[in-house]
């Protein structure tokens, strides 16, 4: 993936010939800790995810949407 460190196993190629992250059957990344809510490549992920700001906005919807209001074990949404 470009200048990304990323395992060809959690990557893709999209319909357009650029690699991307791979989703899973859930929507989520593939490189996910479906756990922990954690990177599992943290230290090489790619650039765009480094962009994400973790606790941000986006990151918060991102949760909401898929976690709804259940906590699921964790004690709220923060990081």
């Amino acid at each position: 993936m470009g200048a990304d460190d990323i395992p060809g196993a959690l990557t893709v190629q999209d319909q357009w010939g650029g690699w991307v992250m791979l989703r899973l059957e859930d929507g989520w990344c593939a490189a996910l800790d479906r756990h922990a809510l954690r990177c599992t490549i943290y230290e090489h992920r790619p650039f765009l995810c480094r962009e994400y700001e973790m606790g941000g906005s986006e990151c918060i919807g991102e949760r909401l949407q898929h976690f709804g209001h259940q906590s699921h074990g964790q004690t709220g949404l923060t990081t």
